[in-house]
Parts: C-alpha cells; sequence; structure tokens
C-alpha cells in the first residue's frame, strides 16, 4: 500500500464507506463468453451468460497511474482503503433470477452493506461485504453478496492454520492443475491485476506464498461449471461459496460434487492436491 493510501486510511474512518454506492453499466458481448468456455474447455454457451460468468462484465479500468504495487487499483475509491497488504475473495452468495444476454446493455448497482475488523490467529483481518443487483431491460438478473478479506502478511515464524481434511463421499469429480496459462487467461478476461495469479517472484517474496495462487472466482466457477456438466439440463437458482484455503498453481486440484436430498441442492467442494479443503460451496436447482 502506499503512503498516501495509508494516510487516508488512518484519517477516515472505514465507516465512512458504509452505504457507499456505485453503478456501472455495461454492454454483454459475446467474444468474452467464447474466450471463456475455451479456457474452460467446453462448448461456447450462446447468448445467455451461465451462473458466474457476469463476472466477466462489469470490470474495473482504473489507469496505470492509479494502480497499487501489488497491481489492484489503488484503495480508496469506492472500496475502502483497509491499510492491510493482502486482500482476497473470501466468498459470496447468489440468486440468479434470470440470464443477462448477449446483445443487451446491462446495469450492476453495488452498496457496501458491511465492514468487520477482526483480530485472528494470523493477525488483523478486515472483512467488507459488497453487494450487487444486476438489471438489464428494466429487469432483476441476478442478486448477489460478495465478501473480501483483507488480513496482515504472514510473520517470521508464524505457523500455518490447521488444513482441514476434504471430504471423501463426492459423487462426481473433475481433476485440474492450476497451469500459469490457464490463471493468466482468467485474470485477462477479468482484467484482474493482482499479481499474486501471474507474478511468481512477487507472489512468493512480497506476500510469502509457495507460488501462484488460482482465483477464488474461478475455482468457484469451476465448481458450477460441474454442476453443468452433470446436470447440463439444469437451471441454477442460487449458489453459495466460501474459500477456505488457497490452491497454489503447478499443482493439481479436484473440483467435488454430491447431490443431497431430492437432488435439487448440490454440496460442492475443491481439494488441493494434498486432498485438503479449499472452497465450500452449495448450488441449488430450479
Amino acid at each position: 500500500m502506499s503512503q498516501s493510501e495509508q494516510e487516508v486510511s488512518q484519517t477516515v474512518p472505514l465507516e465512512a464507506w458504509l452505504d457507499k454506492t456505485e453503478t456501472l453499466t455495461d454492454e454483454i458481448t459475446s467474444f468474452p463468453l467464447r474466450a471463456l468456455a475455451a479456457t474452460l474447455d467446453r462448448d461456447a454457451p450462446g447468448n445467455a451468460v451461465p451462473p458466474l460468468w457476469h463476472w466477466l462484465y462489469f470490470l474495473p479500468v482504473a489507469p496505470l497511474a492509479q494502480v497499487g504495487a501489488d497491481g489492484h487499483p489503488k484503495r480508496g475509491g469506492f472500496l475502502p482503503p483497509v491499510a492491510l497488504p493482502r486482500r482476497m475473495w473470501a466468498g459470496g452468495r447468489l440468486t440468479f433470477h434470470a440470464p443477462l444476454r448477449v446483445g443487451e446493455t446491462a446495469q450492476r448497482t453495488s452498496t457496501i452493506a458491511n465492514i468487520e475488523d477482526k483480530t485472528g490467529r494470523s493477525g488483523r483481518l478486515v472483512f467488507v461485504t459488497v453487494q450487487h443487483r444486476y438489471e438489464s431491460a428494466g429487469a432483476l438478473c441476478i442478486e448477489e453478496e460478495h465478501d473480501i478479506v483483507y488480513r496482515d502478511a504472514p510473520q517470521p515464524g508464524a505457523s500455518a492454520p490447521k488444513p482441514i481434511v476434504a471430504p471423501a463421499d463426492n459423487t462426481w469429480s473433475r481433476t485440474l492443475v492450476g497451469d500459469p496459462v490457464m490463471l493468466f487467461r482468467y485474470s485477462a478476461l477479468t482484467f484482474n491485476g493482482h499479481r499474486i495469479h501471474y507474478d511468481f517472484p512477487y507472489v512468493t517474496q512480497e506476500e510469502g506464498y509457495p507460488g501462484l495462487v488460482v482465483h477464488g472466482p474461478l475455482i468457484a466457477t469451476l465448481l458450477l461449471d460441474l454442476v453443468h456438466r452433470e446436470r447440463p439440463d439444469g437451471t441454477v437458482a442460487s449458489f453459495a461459496f466460501r474459500a477456505v484455503r488457497p490452491t497454489f498453481g503447478g499443482n493439481a486440484f479436484t473440483l467435488c460434487g454430491k447431490p443431497v436430498g431430492d437432488g435439487r441442492t448440490i454440496e460442492l467442494w475443491a481439494k488441493d492436491h494434498d486432498g485438503y479443503l479449499t472452497m465450500q460451496a452449495t448450488a441449488t436447482l430450479a
């Protein structure tokens, strides 16, 4: 974080960002859908934007002069200027009312709904919850709550949190490798300059990770893609996910799923090459 960002965060309380809103308008074009389909090794979806693929649109386009050392836009605009070096997606909850469609002009209205400052075993944590409403042709299409976590850099000699062994009772599974080309493609498609996903010296030397970090939104998208592959005629009505542990590039990771109850609810999770849980999720079919 730059000195100017630190000064803002020290002089303005984070609570001042509560209820702050932002509205963006975007054209739903076909190329991002074709490009992500190629990245996920699946057929292009047609004119309807699949669940979670709306993350390809409404992207921040900060000039390079307004980008911080981590590759993200500098803080203190729409998002609060939290004075912590690490920030990542912690999870989210989504309800899908109708798909966005190619050729439409859509609108996203975002609101800072909650800011929570905590202290955990790894140090200070700040959770920011952003609510998004996506509309097209005057109709509500998607409601989303998006959780962002800001955290301290690891302290020398600090022990890592104890990992959780992933469940072994999956019905479906798909194993992939988070190779640099996949991570580059997803970063490019989402205009995500965060260096932890493509800059190995930065992620290992500055942020202390053992390797490139696989995007949390990419893993969530792959989990719903697993549902699409196993239930191609199903319609996703809602989805909730929570990041548990980072997944690092260069290693295999496995996407798992299990229908429960009447089959409309799908329990989903991802695990790393050591069998540890990295993401938990639930999808509900209409």
